[in-house]
């Protein structure tokens, strides 16, 4: 058992409090990483649209090892009753962030949706209505993205279509995290132990029924994009490696690409020594060795890629370490110790 003071629980690991707290109808589970600017027009919009279906709800915030005032923020903001604070002990980024959430949730529904209010929480009604119908999840499809550059609406096209195209499990296009999902589907993804996570294409993989619903993703409310291309480019490694072997069959067809060029420059050799021609050396030489050298790096970080993952894998180390838990009055008189 985790000793619990004043509402905090402290703890490290992976954690798992819905075996020991009641359960919730409606959890909204948000992983925020330097939100301060947003955060209060967020949980505004968020507890009004959960207001409006039922008053057993919980708004899970996840605090990604934000430098700014979002922890203070988390903590003293309404609606006080409604909220758990989660606390990460550094950045471990957003997947994990959301993967803590995910963890520690205990509605019977849960919301994923990020603080940056370019996702609205007011299809929350909508999303409900379908998951009454039969759905296990409800994904946000994005028709338009306003306030983007030509330039990242390109790479994110480019991306997920890359994704589908390699991916042995069909993910979506044109979808981020925010979805409405069962508790039976997240009990699945809450099972799946591995360290690099790409969420969307996880919960894809699972199965049940899932339907798309159709938005317009709008601006920022406030401050910056927390994904910048590095952090996209690193995600889409993950999306590619975790869901596909593709890759390695590609670096074996180009292995046997180079291979057949090879062999071709070498009988444009022979042929030259056979009629006397004068062959030149340096220029087919080189050209030769830097496109095999090439395919081998190529191949080499491609294999890396696949074994870095293995490693990190097997050392068994937890996802994600959590500092602290705040809860408001309300839910932490009913909240009770956490395992």
């Amino acid at each position: 058992m985790i000793p619990r003071t004043s509402g905090v629980i402290v703890t490290s690991g992976r954690v798992d409090c819905r075996s020991n707290l009641p359960p919730v109808a409606l959890s909204v589970v948000a992983p925020c990483y330097n939100e301060q600017e947003v955060l209060r027009a967020f949980l505004a919009r968020v507890a009004a649209a959960c207001a409006a279906i039922t008053d057993d709800y919980e708004i899970v915030l996840v605090d990604d090892g934000s430098t700014d005032g979002t922890w203070a923020l988390m903590c003293e903001a309404e609606p006080r009753s409604k909220i758990v604070a989660v606390r990460l002990a550094r950045n471990h980024g957003h997947q994990l962030a959301l993967t803590a959430g995910l963890e520690i949730c205990r509605g019977a529904r849960v919301l994923i949706i990020d603080a940056d209010l370019q996702d609205p929480p007011e299809l929350l009604s909508r999303m409900m209505t379908l998951i009454d119908d039969g759905a296990d999840v409800v994904y946000g499809q994005r028709e338009r993205r306003e306030g983007e550059s030509r330039a990242k609406l390109f790479t994110a096209g480019l991306f997920y279509r890359l994704i589908s195209y390699l991916s042995e499990t069909p993910i979506p296009v044109d979808t981020g995290d925010f979805r409405l999902i069962s508790r039976r589907a997240l009990d699945v993804l809450n099972a799946m132990p591995e360290r690099h996570r790409f969420v969307r294409g996880m919960v894809a993989w699972i199965g049940f029924r899932q339907v798309a619903i159709g938005y317009v993703r709008q601006c920022r409310y406030a401050g910056v994009t927390k994904y910048p291309f590095r952090k996209m480019l690193r995600l889409a490694v993950d999306a590619v490696t975790a869901f596909s072997t593709k890759p390695l069959a590609i670096a074996s067809l180009l292995a046997v690409a180079a291979s057949v060029f090879g062999m071709a420059i070498l009988a444009y050799a022979f042929l030259g020594w056979a009629y006397g021609r004068t062959v030149s050396g340096w220029t087919s030489m080189l050209g030769a060795i830097a496109i095999f050298n090439s395919a081998q790096l190529l191949m080499l970080g491609i294999l890396g890629e696949y074994l870095g993952r293995l490693y990190q894998e097997a050392k068994g180390r937890p996802l994600f370490v959590v500092q602290e838990i705040h809860v408001g009055s309300a839910a932490g008189q009913s909240a009770g110790p956490a395992a």
